[in-house]
């Protein structure tokens, strides 16, 4: 039995029928008419005496898929952190909040980041998840760790001693942070390079404010870690700005946690019109301009939006646009939509495929009296206007065939093609990998996916004293993947300098 699951066995849950007597409920959200007139989160708090009524909801189910963190049928099945989730949710039941954090940061460098913005697939595997509804797992969560700021437990805890070891870390997203706080943990003086004006990568500038606040939230941990002694260097992007050779001679080892940050493209007829934008960089310059109020970005108000893709960042983009004011929203999606409840093929507990709104679907649904995607269609050109801007996009319905070697592929239906009119289409079809601007120069060897090249649970690359880690070694991915591979890295790195190692 793994120890997460022994430690977890000696605990007493406080009220074992609590899943039967109380319901689950989780806060409401602000108006969805309202919210999209600033950019504040979107989540309300619920009252403590509610959350741990939530928490004795954890069944003393015996053996907690919700922590488990394994891959079914590609999927995340429980927190691929490992997440002591029973142990924190009868803490909290108990009102020992503070035992709760303690708890919750064994396992989670960043609770405040996951407990927002992971999708949680600890409540897709939640055992009464099986025939009820799941614990409010992300919910109880994210209380837990917003409590330790306000009560001031969490503070920095900066290493008694020194090892005289540097590490560099390349990339300020959820792995690059997690790699550099478990290495300053333990001694290391740790340099962290990120490109953009601030650090936090995906989590500063790919995910809107309303959804992860970069005052509030992000830039308060960032101090923290600065506090510990991580230094962050900005403006710098190693390959370019900082050669990456110099690496390997000013450090004693190196982590690449650069993302996949290369997107994948549409290649159809007026891709190269005006108003034609991949979604990271639409989002990027928005957010900038929400924190600095003079960084120049694209604009939605009063137009005509397409976004293409129905992942978290096509929402994302859906939401932004509507807080800019456009005049109409489409949200494009190749895939069929998912069925109401669990399909056969996809039993607990995998990560249900279900069809569900998130926030920017229920925004548009609020403005505009429907949910904005459209499924099984694909992009077949853009329109020009006749002054080089896009002004129209012309779509076709699909269907999903079986080609000659058995694999699914999409297959225009013929007599379906409609014209949309468009003044601005976003490109949220995910990412293909990561940029070389690093890689190449370090001679670090890429799988067939063009990622870094990396065992899982090792994080070497072919370069001696050189790791990987995050979307940059295993492909787009979630956060809360991101800070397990992270925190994996940073023990590996750590053994490689010391010769062993502490970190879990």
């Amino acid at each position: 039995m793994p120890a997460t699951c022994r430690a977890w066995v000696e605990i007493d849950m406080g009220k074992p029928t609590g899943f039967l007597e109380i319901q689950r409920e989780l806060p409401a959200d602000r108006s969805p008419v309202g919210r999209v007139k600033d950019w504040n989160e979107f989540h309300e708090h619920m009252p403590e005496p509610k959350l741990q009524a939530q928490g004795a909801r954890c069944m003393d189910c015996g053996i907690p898929f919700c922590h488990t963190g394994t891959l079914i049928a590609g999927m995340a099945s429980g927190c691929p952190i490992n997440n002591l989730i029973p142990e924190w949710n009868d803490l909290v039941y108990r009102g020992l909040w503070r035992e709760a954090l303690d708890r919750l940061h064994k396992t989670n460098n960043f609770p405040e980041f996951t407990g927002r913005v992971c999708p949680a697939p600890c409540e897709g595997s939640c055992v009464l998840g099986m025939n009820n509804p799941p614990v409010t797992i992300k919910n109880i969560e994210c209380a837990i760790i917003d409590k330790g700021f306000a009560e001031g437990w969490v503070t920095p805890h900066v290493p008694a001693k020194r090892t005289g070891k540097k590490v560099a870390v390349v990339g300020s997203g959820p792995a690059g942070l997690a790699c550099a706080a478990q290495l300053n943990r333990v001694g290391h003086t740790v340099t962290v390079f990120e490109r953009a004006d601030r650090p936090g990568g995906l989590l500063m500038y790919g995910i809107p404010n309303m959804k992860l606040d970069k005052r509030e939230v992000v830039l308060r941990r960032l101090k923290v870690l600065e506090q510990e002694g991580v230094k962050f260097v900005c403006n710098t992007e190693v390959g370019k700005d900082y050669p990456a050779e110099k690496l390997l001679k000013e450090f004693d080892a190196t982590v690449l946690c650069g993302g996949a940050t290369k997107p994948r493209d549409l290649p159809i007829e007026g891709r190269q019109l005006k108003g034609v934008h991949f979604a990271m960089e639409f989002l990027t310059a928005n957010t900038k301009h929400v924190l600095d109020k003079k960084e120049a970005y694209v604009d939605a108000a009063g137009k005509d939006v397409i976004v293409i893709g129905g992942g978290d960042t096509g929402t994302d983009c859906v939401g932004t646009s509507l807080r800019h004011g456009c005049k109409s929203l489409i949200q494009l999606e190749i895939l069929p939509k998912p069925p109401l409840e669990r399909a056969a093929d996809n039993p607990w507990p995998q990560w249900p495929k279900v069809y569900k709104m998130d926030y920017g679907q229920e925004e548009a649904a609020a403005k505009f009296g429907a949910d904005p995607r459209q499924y099984l269609v694909t992009a077949k050109r853009l329109i020009d206007d006749g002054h080089g801007a896009v002004k129209a996009i012309e779509i076709v319905k699909i269907e999903w065939v079986k080609d000659e070697k058995g694999r699914f592929t999409p297959r225009e239906i013929a007599g379906t093609e409609q014209v949309l009119p468009a003044q601005l289409v976003l490109l949220a079809m995910g990412f293909v990998g990561p940029e070389e601007t690093a890689l190449k120069p370090l001679g670090v060897e890429r799988d067939e996916r063009s990622n870094a090249k990396a065992e899982l649970g090792k994080f070497s690359t072919n370069i001696p004293g050189v790791f990987a880690a995050g979307d940059m070694r295993r492909g787009q991915s979630l956060v809360v993947w991101a800070i397990n591979e992270g925190r994996g890295a940073a023990r590996e790195c750590d053994r490689y300098l010391m010769g062993q190692t502490d970190l879990p």
